[in-house]
This record gives C-alpha cells, structure tokens and sequence, in this order.
C-alpha cells in the first residue's frame, strides 16, 4: 500500500516505512560505545552533587547530567558549580537556553493551544536574549546547550562555524519541540543538532527509522513523569540501545511528577537508582552494548 509515496522518500534517503524488523543500528559514538546515561530535570546544583554522590555509591556512570529550569534563573555561582561537578564526575553537562515562551509575556502560551507553542521563542528579542544566555553559560564553562527552537537552532550553527561560539559547543534539541519522525529529524542534523530527542512515546520501529534517517545521536526516554504519560521502559531499554545507536537512555524522571520542577537531594539519589535498574536490564539482556566512561 502507497508504494509510491514510500518509494519516493526511500530515494530522499528516509526509510519507506517504520521498521517493523527492528535492526540493530551498528553506529556507535566516536569512542565506540552504542550508549550512555542521560539524567534530566537535574535543576539545582545540589540536586547534581548528590545525583553523582549516589550514583558513584551504586559503581555506574552518569554521562550526561541536563537542567531544564533554565540557565538564566541560575545564579553565576551556581552554574560554576554545575560545571565542576559534572567535570569531576565525568559526565557532559547540558544546560536549558531561556528565556522561553513560559517565561514570556504571553497568555498563549497558557491556552489549550498554546502547547502548540511548546518553549519556542516569541519575536526577535527573545531570539537576542538566548543567545546572550547561552554567551553567559560559555562564559561560566558550560559546553552543552538545550535548544527549544528550530530557528534558534539555525543560528547557533551557523554562529559556531564562524567562531561566534566555540567550537567545542555542542547543541540538543529539546524533546518539547515535538519532532517524531525521519524527515524532521533529518531537517534538525542538518541544521547542527549535536542530539535529537524525540516525543517520549514512540514505538521501537519508530525509532528504528529515526536512527535510519540520520546518523546524529538519538535521545530517548526510558522513563517518564505522570504528567508526561508515566510510562516506564526500563525493559525496552536494551532494545532501544540495539537498534538506536549511538543513543542516550535517559532516565530518572519518573521519579518526579512533572517536567521542570525543582529536586531534592532524595529526588536525585533516586534518579541514580532508576538510572542504575536501566544499566542493570541493559546488561542483562544486551550485554554487547558498551556504555562510554568519563567524558
């Protein structure tokens, strides 16, 4: 059924269809890992300490430790702060570009609609003030950056090539911009994404076919809060290593109730339990797949 329309977009390069057969990727990172362990909603730095404190009580790694509350809301302490703990425990650290569109004076953004929005940016000054977030963030050591804006996106790339940005700045797109299939994701690799996150809910074949689509690191979710569908994947999880390498598992939220909120140091230490039970399945029942060490 609709052979031509899949044909034409098998000759763009994106799969013709969700694979159904659920290859393994073969694609690594560049230190020939297939995974690593990403831990968001980590929104104070106190909350970062004792992630790593547990997390190195339990023998695993954390390769990736990401805010989302937004590096303006930080103070210049703080973020310095972030920044030495996440180096001495290894682990890349991405930090949320604001503000956004919840930040903002719109009430659309509040509306039955204004999900459509997500937290992309409203008009060229907000664009301007990102920017500047993310010139501070540099400033104070921060390396990893969350984008929530296609547009934004765009011009960060094209500030990195002409050396407006350092090189070694990386850039991930938020899963709350929406994006759930090939083409899209094929769109933001070429636009400079460093790694993609998609929608939380998509299906193993559908997966497969992002990872068919681009060669960018993918970002999935392997748990997730109630307000985000509370859906657990920690026995998909080795599945989700497999076929979508070079992949970040992330993993943790699900022990908050929503998106954006600020931890406790028991949240965190219970973020690195949930992160330790993904690595535990993932070993079990992939045991080819190679986690990186310390970045």
């Amino acid at each position: 059924m609709f052979e031509e329309t899949r044909s034409y977009l098998e000759k763009l390069g994106l799969p013709g269809s969700d694979l159904w057969d659920l290859p393994t990727s073969g694609a690594t990172f560049s230190d020939g890992a297939h995974f690593r362990i990403e831990v968001p909603t980590i929104n104070t730095a106190d909350a970062a300490a004792a992630l790593v404190k547990r997390a190195e009580e339990l023998g695993i790694q954390i390769n990736r430790i990401t805010e989302t509350y937004g590096m303006f809301r930080h103070t210049r302490d703080e973020i310095k702060d972030y920044v030495a703990i996440a180096k001495g425990h290894g682990a890349e650290l991405v930090m949320a570009t604001g503000p956004r569109a919840t930040y903002d004076t719109s009430a659309t953004v509040l509306s039955p609609q204004g999900v459509r929005i997500s937290y992309r940016l409203r008009g060229v000054e907000q664009l301007v003030r990102a920017i500047e977030d993310i010139k501070r963030g540099v400033e104070l050591g921060v390396r990893g950056f969350l984008i929530y804006d296609e547009g934004m996106l765009w011009v960060v790339t094209q500030m990195r090539k002409d050396g407006e940005l350092p090189s070694d700045v990386f850039f991930k797109v938020s899963a709350h911009c929406g994006h759930s299939n090939p083409a899209a994701f094929r769109i933001l690799a070429e636009m400079g994404a460093d790694s993609i996150n998609p929608v939380r809910d998509l299906q193993l074949p559908m997966i497969a076919a992002l990872r068919a689509a681009i060669s960018t690191p993918i970002d999935c979710h392997t748990d997730n809060p109630p307000a985000s569908g509370g859906f657990i994947r920690t026995y998909e999880a080795p599945e989700i290593a497999r076929l979508a390498s070079p992949v970040h598992l992330k993993t943790g939220n699900s022990v908050l109730a929503g998106h954006g909120q600020m931890l406790t140091a028991e949240n965190a230490r219970r973020m690195a339990e949930q992160a330790s039970l993904v690595l535990e399945m993932v070993n079990r029942y992939y045991p080819e797949g190679k986690q990186s060490g310390k970045q």
